[in-house]
């Protein structure tokens, strides 16, 4: 029986409202993880910030090396490995690193300990800013690997992770509705909603994700299921998505719940991209978004209470 062994690292951020984000994503995609079917004992959550009750240890590279090992002893060739970076990269126009506390890790670091995995398929997600070189560097027959960017250029703050984390949360993005979310799936939902997030805020993107899963070492921005990119991505997924984001079954309530989910993620969106802002249009936009949210929260509370169970 296929199983699947998922871990999940979130480094540094750079500023404490970067690492509350990225704080977030990670115990929303091991939560998300359980819920689909991830057993604890092949589910490792590294992070920063260990006072986060679900983190198995810190986002050093020592941590990360040795629940790499952990998977290698444990995991047959049938098994999926899955390992999903979340925080900030770096890029000296040579290399690219994921950044830790203490050493970084390059594509060099990470390579060997794949390397060492006997699962036939090994899914590798980069999150985060300058991921774009991993690509190149990791990509192999029976790997997929997913950046957020396309170089080590793209160096701003990235979204991506945010909503690559959101589609575990949601059936919005199960495309087929076979209530299974496949890795493209998850790319295509993230990288649209990103795409949609700098659109809504009328800025240029500074993120173009790409996937590469037939080991050509060429990452593809649209891979699809029936092309040269995207066919192996397409058969992937960490397990059902039945018990996922379940939403109340009363219309007009679930309208609602999708309406304040889609204003959390603006306020998400609109707080990473601060820098590229004006700071009078930052504080305002915040200002209203955080009170249509607050409004909305009312409203659903209001319902609820007079909702028939």
């Amino acid at each position: 029986m296929l199983r699947a062994f998922l871990l999940i690292v979130v480094g540094l951020a750079g500023d404490p409202e970067h690492g509350e984000l990225f704080q977030g994503w990670g115990s929303a995609l091991a939560e998300s993880a359980e819920t689909v079917g991830v057993s604890s004992d092949r589910l490792v959550y590294l992070t920063d910030a260990m006072e986060d009750p679900r983190a198995d240890g810190r986002a050093t590279r020592e941590e990360i090396s040795a629940a790499l090992s952990r998977f290698a002893a444990a995991a047959a060739p049938d098994d999926v490995v899955y390992v999903v970076l979340i925080g900030h990269g770096s890029y000296d126009g040579t290399t690219a690193r994921f950044n830790l506390p203490g050493p970084d890790m390059s594509p060099a670091d990470f390579n060997p300990l794949l390397r060492a995995i006997p699962a036939r398929n090994v899914v590798f997600v980069n999150t985060a800013s300058s991921s774009g070189p991993f690509v190149e560097a990791l990509s192999a027959p029976g790997r997929t690997i997913i950046t957020a960017t396309r170089n080590g250029a793209e160096r701003f703050t990235t979204l991506f992770g945010g909503y690559f984390v959101s589609a575990f949360e949601t059936d919005e993005a199960d495309a087929d509705k076979n209530q299974r979310l496949s890795m493209l799936e998850a790319f295509h939902y993230a990288r649209n909603e990103t795409a949609r997030a700098y659109e809504q805020e009328g800025l240029l993107p500074t993120e173009h994700a790409l996937l590469d899963d037939n080991g050509d070492k060429k990452g593809s921005p649209d891979p699809t299921s029936t092309g040269d990119e995207g066919r192996l991505a397409a058969a992937l997924s960490l397990g059902s998505t039945v018990a996922v984001a379940s939403l109340p079954e009363d219309p007009t309530l679930r309208a609602l719940y999708l309406e304040r989910r889609e204003l959390e993620r603006r306020v998400e969106a609109l707080r990473l991209l601060k820098d590229g802002l004006p700071p009078a249009r930052y504080a305002a936009d915040l200002e209203r978004l955080v009170t249509d949210l607050a409004l909305k929260t009312r409203e659903i509370r209001t319902l609820e209470g007079d909702v028939v169970p």
